[in-house]
């Protein structure tokens, strides 16, 4: 397991070692303060490296700060739906370090980069990618990842160099996984299919395991497949 660094302005390096790490964004919408730090503990233990909890949850910045301060170390933690520069400063002054987006409102990127907090904004067209890589994103969400395809993610990664994250969002199914990685996926955002209110801790934690095991088993497969291909 990859040491996540703790403060706020080693965020990039803190995004870096969880990219490598696993690349599974764990989107706890609706969670509340209460049951986050129960919640999150089986994710980190199951090997998720982020953790975001979207601004339209209930007390989400008491949820942020409360996860921050007890695995800060381990995972890369902050908001979604973040809408505005304002809760980019809020989400920092909490302990957040991590900013996901909905949309590309390149303010919300600027802000993100100004403050060195890791940034995913929301994108749909190479246009909306593009504008939000020149403003300073990190990577892109690929959201929603119903309304493309694996072919259409292929296609994008034939201009988007390797090292750009592009992390399909919304709808992720394990079992769907290998197709999105071999078109260029670098990982995802795993919602509703991951946590949603009402799910007991057992049922949570058996579907983390079976996240971040598709996704390993994915990655030995293709490393395979390299090797075999290797001169």
């Amino acid at each position: 397991m990859s040491a996540i660094p703790e403060t706020v302005n080693t965020s990039k390096a803190a995004l870096e070692a969880a990219l490598r790490d696993c690349p599974l964004v764990a989107v706890l919408r609706w969670i509340t303060p209460q049951e986050v730090e129960d919640v999150t503990e089986i994710l980190v233990d199951a090997g998720f490296r982020f953790i975001e909890v979207p601004l339209n949850s209930p007390d989400p910045f008491n949820s942020i700060e409360r996860i921050a301060n007890r695995f800060g170390g381990e995972a890369l933690i902050g908001a979604g739906t973040v809408m505005t520069p304002v809760d980019v400063t809020r989400v920092r002054d909490v302990g957040g370090r991590l900013i996901v987006m909905p949309h590309a409102d390149l303010s919300v990127v600027r802000a993100a980069n100004t403050q060195d907090m890791a940034c995913f904004p929301g994108v749909v067209t190479p246009t909306e990618a593009f504008a939000a890589l020149e403003a300073g994103a990190d990577g892109l969400k690929i959201f929603p990842a119903e309304a493309i395809s694996p072919a259409i993610l292929k296609a994008w990664r034939a201009v988007f160099a390797p090292r750009i994250p592009l992390l399909p969002t919304g709808g992720i199914k394990a079992e769907a996984m290998p197709d999105w990685i071999k078109a260029g996926a670098s990982g995802f955002g795993i919602g509703g299919n991951l946590y949603r209110p009402g799910l007991s801790l057992d049922d949570i934690k058996a579907s983390a395991v079976a996240f971040v095991s598709a996704w390993r088993a994915a990655q030995s497969l293709d490393e395979a497949v390299v090797s075999e291909g290797a001169p």
